[in-house]
């Protein structure tokens, strides 16, 4: 199974950006992640005003340029994960969150390609 896991800061200001120790200890983390398979792609997400948003509302398109002062969560990337649980993908995304620090990971089951159903909720896959 695949998942999406996105992190956001929980912070009322812009995060300071990563220290040189946390970089290597994140480094490391995705480093065996890729090599046992259960990272797939990860990035983080450019701080400051590098974002658009782009929304469709009644057929038109509006866009509009960050930074966004407006939001208390700061979004600071993203994983996209290999496991066979739920509670499989929980305990690797715990192991992030002691390499990252305060935040949250909101974790959604990827709908595979040629799949009939839709993806179960996680109280599904127990």
């Amino acid at each position: 199974m695949r998942f999406l896991s996105v992190f956001t800061h929980e912070n009322d200001k812009m995060p300071a950006p990563p220290s040189p120790e946390m970089m290597a200890k994140m480094g490391a983390l995705i480093e065996e992640g890729m090599k046992e398979g259960w990272l797939l792609a990860t990035e983080g997400i450019q701080f400051g005003e590098k974002g658009v948003r782009v929304e469709s509302k009644r057929g038109k398109v509006t866009v509009v340029d960050g930074p966004f002062t407006e939001a208390k969560e700061v979004i600071g990337g993203y994983a996209l994960l290999e496991a066979p649980s739920f509670d499989a993908v929980v305990a690797l995304t715990r192991r992030f969150l002691t390499v990252a620090g305060d935040g949250i990971c909101e974790i959604h089951e990827l709908f595979a390609a040629g799949a009939s159903t839709p993806p179960r909720s996680p109280q599904e896959h127990s």
